[in-house]
């Protein structure tokens, strides 16, 4: 099955003979310094570019008909092994001795050509197209005391080819003289170039540092505006979840209404909201000597509270709060002046009290207290404050509310005894037991009514049933209390003329909403009685009163005035006299 390729663009030809040349020239990795590699990988360059060159020429000459051995002989042969060594040593850490190689190596060659040619060898053309050459080459990768030793070689060298029959050319001097000037001229340029090199290493070493410093402050001032920030943020908040907290407390607190009650919701909501060691709640005596423990959360407070644990005012930091209305806060306590040592609450470090206040008086002391030192800020002092605030409204509401309800109880009091005593005036001032019902005509009763039945729906003040339920009993009967804001002014007694009946429930409510609607009717027909009796004996003064006024001398005044009062009062003997002090 044949398989379909994809054949290769230019691009992506190009692409992948660069990655193949970089991994030829890629430096040795134990290279760190970014410089170093660049010079590395040039000089790997270089050589392997030799190398293929010179391999190419070996190749020329194969295609020239000679053969193999031939072809890569002598100077050929030469150049490509030590070229190939030295590009080896160049993968390594080991790059500038390889163009060192190289140069002597390349060097090398030139004089072995001027020993073994002999006279029939060209020795200027040898000389000025090797050395300059090696020279140029390693004045570029290598220092100047490199070149200068590789230079000192090079006229060695040439001195050396004497000693083994080499022609002298009458130039011999000028070569000397060259191979010395060039040496010298490329230790110079390589010196000024190493020397600029250096000074732009140091420029951008400066600019680096400069970079640096600058990036340094940078980040230090980020970091530093990163610091406030967070700490911003932590203090906001900490500042908004106090404030949640406190709104939590304000709504869970006006739901509490006894101060028996409230007093311990508000210790154990503000330790749990807020997480402090000890939480207690002071309220100042009538006598103001003492600030007396109501509530606290601890089991150090709990037992504070057993044995009615109390601070004479001015006495710690609840004493001071509780004498003065101000808040004190005892950032360290073993080295607070007032702090007052407590075995009860041996982890206290840091104690805050705040007074609660109702109309400008210090009626109690918040105390809140932590086990870490210098717990309390200025902020938690503030919302801590807003909520002692808080407290002291919700103490003074509870207060109200409880005074309140205690005139309520003490005037329903008052107006049942009035109803009963008004609505006693006014059986006795009829004279009417009460009234029955029976086949279809009202009769009033002789007697008053005292069955068993009546007699317990008025002491209990409730519905009484007699049913039979298969008992001797022959009477269905329901006794339902007539009540006015909770007096019983009256019964309405009601029995079946079927002795089995059994009364149901719903009959039993149907009762009872008649006579309550009965004795709301009752007692507004008595209030309109009371009225009209009232408008009554007021008109009757009125007119007695009109008459006397008419009268102009005192013998009439006496005689109206005794005339009204026996029509009124009918019947009457009415006497009036003088009286003086002698008489008296």
């Amino acid at each position: 099955m044949a398989t379909d390729k994809t054949p290769m663009t230019p691009r992506s030809q190009r692409a992948f003979l660069q990655r193949a040349w970089d991994n030829l020239t890629a430096p040795s990795s134990a290279i760190s310094d970014a410089s170093e590699q660049q010079v590395a990988r040039l000089a790997a360059s270089f050589l392997l570019t030799i190398s293929a060159l010179t391999f190419l020429g070996g190749v020329a000459r194969l295609f020239a008909g000679r053969e193999f051995v031939v072809a890569f002989s002598g100077g050929i042969g030469y150049t490509l092994v030590t070229t190939l060594i030295a590009y080896t040593l160049a993968r390594t850490r080991l790059f500038r001795f390889a163009i060192f190689l190289f140069s002597v190596s390349y060097n090398a060659i030139a004089y072995t050509s001027l020993v073994a040619g002999g006279s029939a060898s060209n020795h200027s053309l040898l000389i000025l197209i090797y050395v300059p050459l090696s020279l140029i080459v390693a004045s570029a990768f290598l220092s100047p005391p490199a070149v200068f030793l590789l230079t000192g070689l090079n006229v060695g060298a040439l001195y050396a080819t004497r000693f083994f029959g080499a022609p002298v050319p009458d130039e011999f001097v000028v070569e000397v003289g060259m191979i010395t000037l060039i040496g010298l001229v490329l230790i110079l340029l390589t010196n000024f170039r190493n020397r600029n090199e250096q000074l732009r290493l140091n420029q951008v070493q400066s600019a680096n540092r400069e970079l640096e410093n600058l990036t340094s402050d940078l980040e230090r001032r980020v970091d530093e505006r990163t610091a406030e920030l967070e700490k911003a943020n932590r203090q906001t908040s900490h500042r908004a979840s106090q404030l949640q907290a406190i709104t939590e407390l304000s709504e869970a607190i006006a739901q509490l209404k006894d101060l028996n009650e409230l007093f311990p919701a508000i210790a154990h909501l503000i330790s749990q909201r807020f997480g402090f060691y000890h939480v207690g709640i002071f309220l100042v005596d009538g006598e103001r000597q003492y600030a007396i423990l109501q509530a606290a959360n601890s089991t150090g407070g709990q037992r504070m509270l057993a044995r009615g644990h109390r601070l004479g005012l001015g006495t710690g930091v609840v004493g001071y709060a509780a004498q003065t209305g101000q808040p004190r806060i005892a950032l360290d306590v073993g080295a607070d002046a007032v702090f007052f040592d407590n075995p009860d609450l041996p982890d206290t470090r840091s104690e805050v009290a705040l007074p609660l206040k109702s109309q400008n008086e210090t009626i109690g002391v918040l105390d809140v207290q932590s086990t870490e030192a210098g717990a309390f800020s200025i902020d938690d002092l503030q919302v801590l404050t807003t909520l002692a605030n808080q407290v002291s409204i919700a103490l003074e509401n509870a207060r109200l509310l409880t005074e309140t309800r205690a005139a309520l109880i003490q005037v329903q009091e008052v107006y049942n005894e009035f109803t009963r005593s008004e609505w006693t005036r006014t059986v006795a001032a009829s004279e009417l037991p009460g009234f029955r019902y029976q086949s279809g005509r009202i009769e009033l009763l002789e007697n008053v009514l005292q069955t068993r039945e009546v007699v317990s729906a008025v002491e209990r003040g409730q519905t009484v049933t007699n049913q039979p339920n298969g008992s001797g009993e022959k009477r269905a009967v329901v006794a339902v209390p007539v009540k006015l804001r909770g007096e019983v002014i009256g019964v309405l007694h009601i029995e079946s003329n079927r002795p089995s009946r059994e009364w149901q429930q719903d009959e039993i409510n149907l009762v009872e909403a008649v006579a309550e609607r009965a004795a709301f009717a009752m007692e507004n027909a008595r209030l309109f009685q009371d009225a009209r009796r009232r408008a009554a004996k007021e008109q009757l003064i009125s007119q007695a009163t009109s008459r006397i006024s008419s009268a102009f001398n005192l013998e009439n005044i006496l005689q109206t005035t005794a005339e009204e009062l026996e029509r009124v009062l009918g019947g009457s003997e009415v006497l009036i006299q003088f009286q003086s002090k002698e008489q008296s």
